[in-house]
């Protein structure tokens, strides 16, 4: 279905598909939509009244993915048959397809350039084609459990995973190695969608809530519960103003973000996995980066928008129509209420400290056996004073030094990496 936020305005419902639609996306110039079936079959359709529709075929299995290129080129499709398959869409022929995958393929993805495709399987890899030579440059493996969704930073030097084993992961391409990882979520994530600012990441989850994690401190900032099953879509807006959540509630929710933005890159965190990337244009402007994030409109299967709560800068009247953003992080959840407006009821409870974190020496030692990266190391927790006192004086200017070096090796590896992205830059422009 084809929603138009306006208020009053119904949905188009286009119908073609002979089963299950499993995945629809918007071409980047927002004149085409793109459907993936389990019927076989990639259909694309002109977003409007008529519905009319192309229909591709080349799969022996239910399509699971669809993803358009930058230009809107080509497409690429994942499916049950364990290939993707890679469409020009002007000539509306098959291209080429890719097959390395020895389970189903879940997801496939084009990089913001459409040089790269990432793809994700039951096979418990994450592979990443090369376009132009149509070959696998990469392979990242997880013993854990398989990605159902992977998402490009808007950089393109990362990016994330979703898994079925309640994780969320940051991979970088360059170092070809996982540097973020967190297991907030308990149940199975289904999707993970970037910020256009490329500091953000939302993820979604069978657990039925949504999580907002700021890459730059490596840890959640907001759970966002309300829909009343497993959540199996979500993404932000091109713009991040909102983002958009669905479930098997069959409901729809649109979300306002409130990012706070300023148009200098003030105080980023030199040893941040984000210090090289030039997609920076909202930063934190103190330490808590988000106003109030609020369900501005709930869309049901009916076509009809229903308001959830006002969309004002000003707090509403009421505190069941808002959900309020503390100082502390806080998990946000509707209320569950016999009357006929408890879907649209907020309340806050304490959010108990966030698991996410770099990966212990423990963690380490088992991914580098089964996945063979060096996730970062855990950050030094500050010592009270009590227990500074207990530390004898030698061992103590020791660790200060060791501490001081680490600093200096942390702001060097930040230096090389920011002069191996200019480097690419220049290398780029000069093609």
């Amino acid at each position: 279905m084809l929603w138009n936020i306006k208020p009053q305005t119904r949905a188009y419902r286009f119908t073609g598909h002979e089963d299950a639609v499993l995945c629809a996306c918007f071409s980047p110039s927002g004149e085409i939509i793109a459907s993936a079936s389990k019927d076989r079959t990639v259909k694309l359709w002109i977003p409007n009244i008529k519905g009319e529709s192309i229909t591709f075929r080349a799969h022996t299995a239910a399509v699971r993915w669809v993803d358009l290129s930058s230009d809107s080129t080509h497409l690429c499709t994942a499916s049950s048959d364990k290939s993707i398959k890679v469409w020009n869409v002007h000539r509306q022929k098959f291209a080429y397809s890719l097959n390395k995958h020895v389970n189903w393929v879940r997801c496939c993805k084009f990089s913001p350039d459409s040089q790269l495709i990432l793809s994700s399987s039951d096979d418990k890899t994450i592979r990443l084609w090369d376009c132009r030579n149509q070959e696998c440059v990469n392979v990242f493996t997880d013993t854990g459990g398989f990605a159902n969704h992977i998402d490009f930073h808007p950089s393109e030097t990362c990016f994330a995973s979703g898994s079925s084993n309640s994780t969320v992961k940051v991979w970088d391409l360059r170092m070809r190695r996982l540097i973020q990882q967190y297991n907030d979520h308990a149940g199975s994530v289904q999707k993970v969608s970037f910020h256009p600012s490329g500091i953000y990441l939302l993820s979604a989850s069978e657990d039925c809530t949504l999580k907002i994690f700021d890459l730059l401190e490596g840890r959640p900032i907001y759970t966002l519960s309300g829909h009343k099953g497993a959540i199996s879509a979500a993404a932000f807006s091109c713009s991040g103003e909102h983002f958009a959540s669905g479930g098997d509630d069959e409901q729809v929710f649109l979300w306002k973000t409130n990012f706070a933005e300023v148009s200098e890159p003030a105080n980023l965190p030199r040893d941040s996995i984000m210090a090289s990337t030039h997609v920076r244009k909202s930063i934190l402007t103190e330490r808590w980066p988000l106003r109030d994030i609020y369900c501005s409109q709930r869309y049901t299967d009916d076509g009809a928008a229903n308001d959830v709560v006002t969309t004002g800068q000003k707090s509403p009247a009421s505190t069941s129509q808002r959900l309020v953003q503390c100082r502390e992080p806080a998990a946000t959840k509707f209320v569950d209420s016999s009357s006929s407006s408890a879907a649209s009821t907020f309340t806050t409870e304490p959010f108990k400290k966030p698991s996410s974190r770099p990966l212990s020496p423990k963690e380490n030692q088992q991914n580098q056996e089964s996945v063979g990266v060096t996730p970062a190391e855990k950050p030094v927790q500050v010592s009270t004073q009590e227990n500074v006192a207990t530390i004898p004086e030698c061992i103590a200017s020791t660790l200060a030094t060791m501490t001081s070096q680490l600093n200096i090796l942390t702001q060097t590896v930040s230096l090389l990496e920011q002069r191996l992205t200019m480097l690419e830059d220049t290398l780029s422009q000069r093609k």
